[in-house]
């Protein structure tokens, strides 16, 4: 338990000391967001902010375990992960700098790539100490042998892919993810995982230093190098305690803004062209209907604590 909070407090610090030098140095490299006009024109004020500041707190984080883990051969898979897709959100990031229009990768490409770094990951943590272990709620532990290898790729992409679609307001995926990060890390906490443990610390830590910066008015974005490393952590952290099952619930709002997507698409596609919300995703909707950003934000993250505390409690149960 000591190391774990060495980890979050000494994360937080550097990412305190480090934020301001770091903003300066992607401004003076102009890696400044491009903002989408389409439905966007509100949050033309934020065009140029900085972005991919997700290096700052997934650099932080990795450092900060590489130093207080007990056992780093554990991790393998959970640092792949995040290296694999944050380095991938950074690329998108670029993409998205260059183009005027402010649109990074093709989905096809996203999809392909993401999947293939989901199915390598899944393979890592098969071979790893737990295997296929997955506990079922009310249930027991099951082993789901290699059947586990196609459900972690699911768990993993549904995770990276709801991570990058709520990164949206400021601070909103910053806060919403870190409360669910929080709450696995408590679960590992409890089940003995102090690896696991120490490394979703670390990464808290972090990213409440990040949030310092990030929240409205946003002195810098995470940009996918953030949303999709978060995602990345989350998911394997899920995984890793295996508790996989209680992602639906512990991570509710990124579930919801998921959801709200492909409600909107299909609902597009079904009626030939007519709109279930006014915008996708949610929190977006909730802009267009009068609801302040700082209002959203604040309600995601109450939301996010109460989805975090049902999740606890379902282990108890």
């Amino acid at each position: 338990m000591t190391s774990a909070f060495v980890a979050l407090l000494v994360a937080f610090a550097l990412g305190i000391v480090t934020g301001p030098p770091f903003i300066r140095l992607l401004i003076r490299f102009r890696l400044g967001k491009q903002i989408r006009l389409e439905g966007q024109e509100h949050h033309l004020a934020k065009q140029g902010t900085p972005t991919m500041g997700g290096m700052l707190f997934v650099s932080i984080a990795a450092v900060v375990t590489l130093i207080l883990a007990p056992d780093l051969a554990s991790l393998v898979p959970y640092f792949l992960a995040i290296g694999l897709y944050a380095l991938f959100g950074a690329l998108d990031d670029v993409a998205n700098i260059r183009s005027h229009e402010g649109i990074g990768f093709k989905i096809r490409a996203q999809l392909l790539w993401q999947l293939i770094f989901a199915a390598v990951v899944a393979l890592l943590l098969y071979l790893g100490p737990s295997g296929g272990a997955l506990r079922i709620p009310f249930v027991g532990a099951t082993d789901l042998r290699l059947a586990f290898v196609p459900f972690a790729m699911l768990v993993i992409y549904a995770t990276t892919s709801a991570a990058n679609v709520i990164d949206g307001l400021d601070g909103l995926a910053g806060g919403t993810i870190g409360i669910a990060i929080a709450t696995f890390g408590v679960l590992a906490l409890g089940r003995g995982q102090v690896v696991l443990a120490v490394a979703a610390a670390a990464l808290v830590g972090s990213l409440l230093a990040f949030l310092w910066f990030n929240v409205h008015p946003a002195r810098v974005f995470m940009g996918g190098t953030g949303s999709l490393g978060l995602g990345a952590a989350l998911a394997v952290l899920a995984l890793g305690t295996g508790d996989a099952l209680l992602l639906p619930v512990v991570a509710a709002p990124l579930v919801l803004v998921l959801v709200s997507v492909m409600l909107q698409v299909g609902y597009f596609r079904l009626t030939g062209g007519r709109r279930l919300f006014r915008r996708a995703p949610l929190h977006h909707h909730l802009e267009l209907i009068g609801w302040p950003e700082t209002q959203i934000v604040g309600r995601f993250w109450i939301a996010a604590t109460v989805a975090g505390a049902c999740g606890l409690l379902l282990v108890r149960l």
